[in-house]
């Protein structure tokens, strides 16, 4: 197996000690479900405050610290895959305060955008669920090797973005409004959604191994990751198609 949600490597289930029960496909999907819903509701509380006429910067201050306990809670969760079902629920909560302050900030300078990402995020998942079920994507090896190199290459590219915005200054073009920055948008909105596909296999190759039960736990806050960066560069692509018009 391989796929490049840094959560979901190909070692995790062969390092994984035998539980109590087994992991399934079903129980997986639970966990997705309860996950959602635990992100959802800050999320939506968030959204509220901020449009009801919250300080943006007050928005944004909390919508940074938001992301920062997520990240710890993500990295927790990563390296004590056992602790996965206490530690998967707090990162959703904590990335349902980040996603819910951003998109309001997001859905005050364009309104209606955030359901529109909102939107497009689950048809996405839903329609590669769909066409991965009925085999019309399959997880080869070579696609999984693309979508990985892909990946890579757009986390290095933030990261050398990260860096230079220490010294004041970014990778020119790729975030303006341009045509550049759309497709590079496009593009990103799409290996994004392809990692999808490689997470269904995952979860699937898991539950075929008999993972432990908190596997699911697990399986299921990767897959939540892969959500929430979709969501984020479907918020950042509509954005710029709309500064356009």
């Amino acid at each position: 197996m391989r796929t490049s949600n840094p959560s979901l490597n190909s070692k995790t289930f062969e390092r994984a000690a035998p539980g109590a029960g087994a992991m399934t496909i079903e129980g997986t999907v639970n966990k997705v479900g309860i996950l959602l819903v635990l992100m959802l509701i800050p999320a939506s509380y968030m959204f509220s405050k901020v449009l009801n006429a919250w300080d943006p910067s007050a928005a944004l201050a909390t919508a940074g610290m938001s992301a920062i306990g997520a990240l710890i809670f993500a990295i927790i969760t990563i390296f004590k895959k056992t602790w996965a079902p206490v530690t998967a629920p707090i990162y959703a909560v904590l990335e349902g305060l980040f996603l819910g302050a951003i998109s309001g900030v997001f859905n005050q300078a364009y309104p209606g955008i955030a359901m529109q990402a909102i939107a497009l995020t689950m048809g996405t998942l839903l329609t590669l669920l769909l066409a991965y079920r009925t085999g019309l994507i399959r997880a080869t090896e070579n696609f999984k090797l693309g979508v990985v190199a892909a990946t890579g290459a757009i986390a290095m590219l933030y990261l050398v973005n990260i860096v230079m915005g220490f010294f004041g200054t970014r990778i020119p073009f790729i975030h303006e409004s341009g045509m550049v920055g759309i497709l590079f948008s496009l593009f990103v909105v799409v290996i994004a959604a392809l990692n999808l596909v490689l997470d269904f296999d995952f979860i699937e190759s898991g539950a075929e191994m008999g993972a432990p039960k908190y596997m699911e736990w697990y399986a299921a806050f990767g897959l939540m990751v892969t959500l929430v960066w979709l969501y984020l560069e479907i918020l950042r692509l509509l954005a710029k198609l709309q500064s356009r018009d």
